[in-house]
């Protein structure tokens, strides 16, 4: 392996089931060989960079706007609603969300004394208010979150087509494993569908 910092050291070998699984009880490895084992940990190294990558662009990005994750979650969802042509209701950002009315109620109040949102009658169901983003957040949300992402997609288009079907195999595959092998519902309580 290459020469690393200590804290990255430590990092790779919290990862490496040579290290935290030495008589092999949790990590199956025995058809794999060092060099192969090397490789997984390079792999799993690589993705908790990206986690950490990701995680701390998603908090300066809500520091920029001076919004927390969930009015940043509920401002992407009407943006992208508006650009497909659709109406966002306080009703969609809260099954969005996954939190309730009363919540999501507090929140809109919150954005929209900030100037983030605008609340207006909806043009088809009286029992409904339209939601839109301010010209501005949307700049801001632009300016932030928009770079981020353009940067991300010209990684992604950086790959073949053959490269980016087994990220994303593996990606999926990878995120497949938060759910018991059971199928069962997570026994911390979560809910599959999130």
């Amino acid at each position: 392996m290459e020469d690393f910092a200590p804290d990255d050291r430590l990092g790779r070998a919290m990862i490496d089931p040579r290290v935290i699984d030495p008589r092999r009880e949790l990590v199956p490895r025995a058809d794999l060989s060092d060099a192969e084992v090397d490789e997984i940990v390079e792999l799993m190294a690589a993705l908790r960079a990206w986690h950490g990558a990701a995680a701390r662009m998603s908090e300066a990005s809500r520091r920029y706007m001076k919004l927390n994750e969930n009015d940043m979650r509920a401002l992407r969802f009407m943006i992208a609603a508006e650009n497909a042509g659709q109406i966002a209701t306080a009703r969609a950002v809260a099954e969005h969300l996954h939190v309730s009315s009363a919540a999501t109620t507090k929140m809109l109040d919150r954005l929209e004394r900030g100037g983030h949102v605008v609340r207006k009658p909806h043009p088809v169901d009286r029992r409904a208010i339209a939601l839109s983003v301010t010209p501005e957040t949307r700049r801001a949300a632009r300016e932030s979150v928009g770079r981020v992402h353009a940067r991300r997609f010209e990684v992604a288009a950086g790959l073949s087509s053959a490269e980016r079907s087994i990220v994303t195999r593996f990606l999926r595959a990878l995120a497949a494993t938060e759910h018991p092998e059971s199928g069962q519902d997570d026994p911390a309580g979560g809910d599959a569908a999130e």
